[in-house]
């Protein structure tokens, strides 16, 4: 008899706005085993989603939102860990990555409360949200397990680093259950770690921009990882038009208050872990092609830009990016920290 190989277990659907897919290999899966493992994902899925959707009126994040009180707010151990996270990548980035921004979300349409077909804001518009946006209005005191508000209608949108986070979580969840060979993917933010039931490196394919949301995906590249993590942002597929037919970025640069409007169609982070690559690939895809790289350059990251010339895209990749490309038939890729 054929000895077996190892067995995989696939659970999949949708969560936080978006979709999600686990895959996790072992040498025996029981049909008990799996459903515990489906039961250990959707757990902390919906952990995630109490803590951190402004789309949940009673989570976490909406409660300070609503708390109007310049005294210390009290927060769970996940979200310090995230706006620490954050701080650290607001840092990094000189300000072009920022959690503070729902007014300006909101002003241009997007968030729980935008109206998408809301008139442009003005200047005086956004000039005047200017006092309520900006995260050196945060305070964390991380040690303390709390947060202080520097005006009293602050908002916080975590939707740029959750994902990835909760893709961390549920890995560290396998990882204390025993399993090391797995492939975690919330809205496109992955954490892997060990081979896919060939033996083979994870596949991760990177989606090559469309010019419409509608648009069937098309494969640009495929990154292979045995433990690390990728995350890409990108405005291709969310956006609002206006009524005069422009097409408006849901991401905003707070730095200017206004939308991103530069030729980079998405940025690929890889990384130790799936938070930090979410927030940084958010940040480059503020800070555009050409900042966004020297600063990815700067800091030994691997990226991999992809650019908008002409009718066409071009690519652009700092050098531990192509470091990842050289090493694709090696037995290991190590994500970078």
């Amino acid at each position: 008899m054929w000895p077996r190989g190892p067995e995989t277990v696939r659970f999949d659907g949708p969560t936080m706005g978006t979709s999600f897919a686990v895959t996790v290999v072992a040498e025996s899966i029981s049909d008990a085993e799996a459903e515990a493992l489906r039961a250990l994902v959707a757990d902390e899925l919906a952990e995630i989603n109490r803590l951190m959707s402004n789309y949940v009126a009673d989570s976490e994040i909406s409660r300070f939102n609503a708390h109007e009180g310049l005294d210390p707010f009290p927060l769970s151990p996940p979200m310090v860990e995230v706006l620490a996270i954050s701080d650290e990548i607001h840092a990094l980035s000189g300000g072009a990555y920022d959690i503070t921004i729902p007014p300006l979300l909101e002003a241009w349409g997007f968030g729980p409360r935008g109206d998408k077909g809301r008139a442009t804001p003005s200047d005086a518009d956004l000039e005047a949200l200017g006092d309520r946006v900006g995260q050196g209005l945060l305070k964390l005191d991380a040690k303390a397990g709390q947060v202080t508000k520097g005006h009293p209608k602050l908002e916080i949108d975590l939707s740029a680093i959750a994902p990835g986070y909760a893709a961390d979580r549920i890995a560290a969840a396998l990882e204390a259950r025993g399993y090391h060979r797995y492939m975690v993917d919330v809205g496109g933010e992955f954490r892997v770690h060990g081979r896919n039931q060939r033996g083979e490196p994870w596949q991760i394919g990177i989606e090559r921009p469309a010019a419409s949301r509608d648009d069937a995906p098309v494969l640009q590249e495929v990154v292979p990882l045995t433990e690390g993590a990728l995350a890409t942002s990108g405005d291709y597929r969310s956006y609002r038009e206006t009524a005069e037919g422009k097409r408006v970025s849901h991401t905003i640069d707070p730095r200017t208050r206004r939308p991103i409007d530069h030729r980079l169609a998405s940025v690929t982070v890889v990384a130790a872990d799936a938070g930090r690559a979410d927030a940084i690939a958010t940040a480059l895809n503020v800070l555009g092609p050409d900042e966004g790289l020297a600063l990815a350059v700067e800091n030994d990251l691997p990226v991999m830009m992809i650019v908008r010339a002409g009718d066409g895209f071009e690519t652009r990749t700092t050098p531990p990016f192509d470091a990842l490309r050289q090493a694709a038939g090696s037995a290991t890729i190590e994500a970078s920290p």
